[in-house]
């Protein structure tokens, strides 16, 4: 709890004091320290400020200050911390004491820690081996767009670890920037991780300044070390620590290298225990440093401000025309004095050097790195990224480029078919004996139905396409911790310009392919905000890897010669779509000014095994927990529509129908000679009427009901009333597609034991009333209508929420859902009806 809360005369435990640090400083000089006792004794008559005694005085806070001071009062001793003394003896005091005091040290030893620093520095591969967390890390910018936390103990100290998104500055231009900077604002975290990039020190120490303006205790973790030495370059960074005032700590996260040593750091900075850490005020120069003092003198009056922002921060930011730092400003009471001092300050910098005061303070922040490298910083001889610029000579390349992206998004896709096959295959027998067993040993009845045949048959159908997905993961992985999805950003950024959108709108493309959710989360990279907008109403035309199960199971039945080169198509009409719409949009809904094209390509890097095996099983874990979830509710739903009514009115008296048939054939049977064919003959036909008794229930099922009605509206597009209610499925997650295909089409044939066969099942289904009546409802022609309305309409649950967050507003997330369906059932009315009158002429 914070000291504020405290009720009066109750005592307690001071664990930590929060904020900045000059705020810090100037409380513990108070006496406020950890481990001291502090007791609240009373308020001034308004309640505010409260005079608490401590260290045997009394001394006065404001409540917004004592608000930053963590205690540990009586109702929070933690009584599993005490240890009785040899006697076992105690009196209550002495052990309220003892046990307030051991609590507050156990709570002292908890650390929040924020990882900060630039994109593709190796923050979140610092952040998965630190926690062993699962978090995957891209080779390029705007991977991490949420924060995300870990916790995990070390050396006795229990590490909350938050990694934030990448950011190259604190500005408040992008969202990244924003949410970093509030991010430490809010939540004033113990200690800041700065993770540089070593081998690009002068840009990432850009940053490095601006956290050592912000005063909050900071570790700096040195990041691929092992290049910089590689390279032949030296770095005197104990020297450089004693510079700055921020211990440098070498690390290779992708090794493991250093990470120990950087959390030794971090408790010694946390525990003042380290000699190097010191507040530093960097020098900005005579003129500007008189320019800071002025500004900051007013803003230190304002202490509910200055206790969580340094005053020395807010001052270099009003220089630098800083817009949120300007609106904090204003709800100052003395806010017009600011205003006018700042104002006053930027003009006389800006007649002295003839410069923008912005401008002037990024470009003395460089003067300042400068001199410091020069004095610890030794360039090796070896050329710098020779290797990244001899294949991006290459790759890059205005003939080259575009093949080698378009030839490995096939290679990608025929691989994903082709070597998913052998497994998959393994999978989907599996399945078909488990189902099989299941029924062999329970009893029959609506148990064992639901079991086999909506459990198993719903959910393994979706199974079988667990390899198929891993491989996905596995090569969308390869393109973005190698640091080519940033080239493939370079080389589309012409093509994205002519239909309005920036290069970096390509890789939340990209990344669809894998999920459209973290797609639409990664658009905030994006700038401009019609842009950001665009892209995200673009991305559900790229086909997730939910849409992949869809694909695969058509294509593989209908188009096998052919099934690596359909999935490539259908990938690439998706692209197509999305080019075509952000056209249309960018002419009616989104006119803005163009933006340039500034993103870092960074070097090549080889991506170790580990990381892309723990990808792949990450996305395996995500697949199995969906399959678990929403999958297995999906298909016990929809087997239960289908089974019930139990009882129906059928058109036909199939008992009495199945009673004669027997009764004919044993008595062919008392007389026949070749008795085995009539018994064939006759389960044959018994056959055939259970299949027709189960075909007429599940037509007026619940399930049934639902799918006559909307039948109508999907005629049109040749998809019978089946095909439809397992479209309307789709709706929750675009697997349930197949989960419902797997519970209904269970009886649509007779398959050999232990087989199954989904794929046989749905060549056979034929459309049970109507003119169509007895013919086949799946041709290739309406397989290509079905996939194409597969990948347009609808986006899952999921991406709507994701959409409405994004945007800001529900009504993006509607318009998505009526303009995507919409679409979608155009395009495939159109290719069916058109391809029905084409094979009419033939």
């Amino acid at each position: 709890m914070r000291l504020s809360e405290l009720n009066m005369g109750e005592s307690a435990i001071i664990v930590k004091v929060l904020g900045t640090g000059a705020f810090r400083k100037r409380i513990t000089e108070m006496g406020f320290v950890k481990g001291r006792k502090v007791t609240p004794i009373k308020a001034a008559p308004l309640n505010d400020p409260i005079e608490y005694s401590l260290l045997g005085y009394s001394v006065t806070l404001r409540k917004n200050e004592a608000s930053f001071i963590e205690v540990v009062s009586p109702k929070e001793i933690d009584h599993t911390l005490f240890t009785p003394t040899v006697n076992g003896f105690h009196t209550l005091e002495q052990t309220e004491e003892e046990l307030l005091k051991q609590t507050a040290k156990e709570k002292g030893k908890n650390i929040q820690v924020a990882l900060i620093g630039n994109p593709n520095c190796g923050k979140t591969t610092l952040f998965n081996f630190a926690s062993n967390s699962r978090e995957h890390v891209g080779n390029y910018g705007g991977v991490t767009v949420e924060s995300k936390t870990a916790v995990f103990h070390h050396k006795g100290y229990t590490f909350h670890l938050t990694d934030l998104p990448g950011t190259y500055s604190l500005s408040a231009y992008s969202p990244e920037e924003l949410f970093v900077r509030n991010f430490i604002f809010e939540n004033t975290p113990d200690i800041i991780i700065n993770v540089i990039d070593a081998t690009n020190l002068e840009r990432n120490l850009y940053l490095t300044t601006q956290l050592i303006d912000l005063d909050i205790k900071m570790v700096v973790a040195l990041n691929m070390y092992d290049e910089l030495q590689a390279g032949g370059d030296k770095l005197d960074y104990p020297h450089l620590s004693r510079m700055l005032g921020v211990p440098f700590v070498p690390t290779i996260s992708t090794k493991g290298y250093g990470i120990r040593e950087l959390f030794d750091k971090v408790i010694n900075v946390y525990t003042d225990k380290d000699k190097t850490y010191r507040h530093v005020d960097l020098n900005y120069g005579d003129e500007i440093e008189q320019s800071i003092c002025k500004i900051q003198k007013p803003i230190r009056h304002n202490t509910e401000l200055t206790a969580v922002i340094s005053s020395r921060f807010l001052a270099i930011k009003l220089l630098e025309k800083d817009k949120q730092v300007q609106s904090l400003i204003a709800s100052c009471e003395n806010a017009s004095d600011i205003t006018a001092i700042t104002s006053s300050e930027i003009h006389r910098l800006e007649v002295l050097y003839a410069e923008d005061s912005e401008t002037l303070i990024t470009d003395t922040r460089y003067g300042i790195i400068a001199g410091a490298l020069k004095e610890t910083y030794v360039p090796g001889n070896l050329p710098k990224r020779k290797l990244s610029d001899a294949i991006d000579t290459i790759l890059t390349n205005k003939a080259l480029g575009f093949p080698i992206f378009f030839i490995f998004l096939y290679l990608m896709f025929q691989a994903t078919f082709s070597l998913g096959a052998y497994p998959q295959e393994w999978i989907e027998n599996l399945v078909g004996l488990i189902g099989q067993w299941v029924k062999q040993l329970m009893p029959a009845g609506p148990l064992t139905d639901l079991i086999a045949d909506g459990i198993i048959g719903g959910v393994g159908s979706v199974l079988v396409f667990l390899p198929n997905i891993i491989l996905l993961f596995m090569f969308i992985s390869f393109m973005e911790d190698t640091g080519y999805m940033a080239r493939v950003a370079f080389i589309m950024d012409k093509l994205m310009h002519k239909i309005g959108l920036h290069g970096k709108s390509f890789i939340p493309l990209i990344m669809g392919f894998g999920c459209n959710v973290p797609a639409i989360m990664s658009t905030r990279t994006i700038e401009n905000r019609n842009n950001r907008i665009l892209t995200i109403l673009i991305t559900p035309f790229m086909s997730c890897s939910a849409r992949l199960p869809v694909y695969i199971l058509f294509v593989s039945a209908f188009f096998p010669q052919y099934a690596g080169t359909a999935l490539f198509i259908i990938y690439l009409t998706g692209i197509a779509l999305a080019v075509s719409m952000a056209l249309l949009f960018k002419k009616t809904l989104f006119k803005a000014d163009d933006l340039p094209f500034v993103m870092e390509l960074p070097p090549y890097r080889l991506p170790t095994m580990r990381s892309i095996l723990k990808h792949m099983w990450f996305k395996s874990q995500q697949y199995l927990r969906k399959m678990g979830s929403v999958i297995l509710v999906a298909s016990i739903i929809i087997w239960a529509l289908g089974y019930f009514p139990k009882n129906v009115s059928y058109s036909r008296n199939y008992a009495d129908e199945i009673k004669t048939i027997e009764t004919h054939y044993n008595t062919l049977l008392a007389t026949a000679s070749n008795p085995d064919e009539i018994l064939k003959e006759k389960e044959a036909k018994l056959a055939e009427i259970s299949l027709a008794q189960q075909s007429e229930h599940q037509e007026k099922s619940y399930i049934g009901r639902i799918g006559k009605f909307i039948e109508p509206v999907m005629l049109p597009l040749g998809f019978d009333w089946k095909v439809s209610v397992c479209l309307l499925s789709g709706i929750a997650a675009k697997e349930v597609i197949i989960s419902t295909m797997g519970v209904m089409f269970q009886a649509n044939d007779q398959e050999e034991e232990g087989k199954f066969s989904l794929q046989e099942k749905l060549k056979q289904h034929t459309y049970s009333s109507g003119v169509k009546k007895g013919q086949l409802v799946f041709t290739p022609l309406t397989v290509i209508a079905l996939l194409m309305f597969v990948l347009i309409y609808f986006p899952c649950v999921g991406v709507m929420a994701a959409i409405s967050k994004e945007t800001g507003s529900w009504k993006w997330a509607f318009f998505v859902i009526f303009y995507t369906t919409t679409l979608a059932w155009i395009l495939s009315f159109i290719i069916y009806q058109t391809g029905t009158f084409l094979t009419s002429l033939i």
